[in-house]
């Protein structure tokens, strides 16, 4: 099991409002928690006895999560100066996001573009769909803040908007 494929489940429950989901494979055993009183999502993820190649499997995959929490810690600080004048529009879901409908079309909206509520922003690809994602807010783009084509998390902060 993939790590998207792990994140894609947790996403699942979180919107399901079970509280808690086990999951048991050959290699893994996978727990999900969520706290109904808080909203947060807790994970236990227990290795069960594999092959010495299976268990070096999953080391490259936390590795190459670990950069990107570190390449998301210092954007949040740059952000938080930014969002005390404008309005974020974040990442409803994981997934690849598209600032065109296809490649041979316009962009979505660019900088200095204004937009309304339900205006569409960008498309963002989970498990071969593509999901038109709406601004909740009016107002003007200021910055885009995801390059094209590039991959998302849940809450990650994608445009910000000038509402005055």
């Amino acid at each position: 099991m993939e790590l998207k494929d792990i994140q894609n489940l947790i996403k699942f429950v979180a919107k399901s409002g079970a509280n808690e989901v086990k999951l048991e494979m050959e290699d893994v055993k996978i727990t999900i928690k969520t706290g109904a009183a808080d909203g947060k999502t807790e994970t236990t993820i227990l290795h069960q006895a594999a092959p010495m190649p299976m268990a070096a499997a999953p080391t490259p995959v936390a590795s190459t999560q670990a950069p990107a929490a570190a390449e998301a810690t210092p954007a949040a600080p740059a952000s938080n100066d930014e969002n005390s004048k404008y309005v974020t529009i974040t990442s409803p879901m994981i997934g690849t996001f598209y600032r065109k409908p296809s490649p041979d079309k316009p962009l979505f909206v660019e900088v200095g573009d204004n937009v309304q509520p339900d205006s569409i922003v960008c498309v963002i690809e989970a498990m071969k769909l593509f999901n038109e994602i709406e601004s909740e807010v009016s107002g003007k783009i200021v910055k885009v803040l995801v390059e094209d084509s590039t991959p998302v998390e849940f809450g990650q902060p994608l445009f910000l908007v000038d509402p005055s």
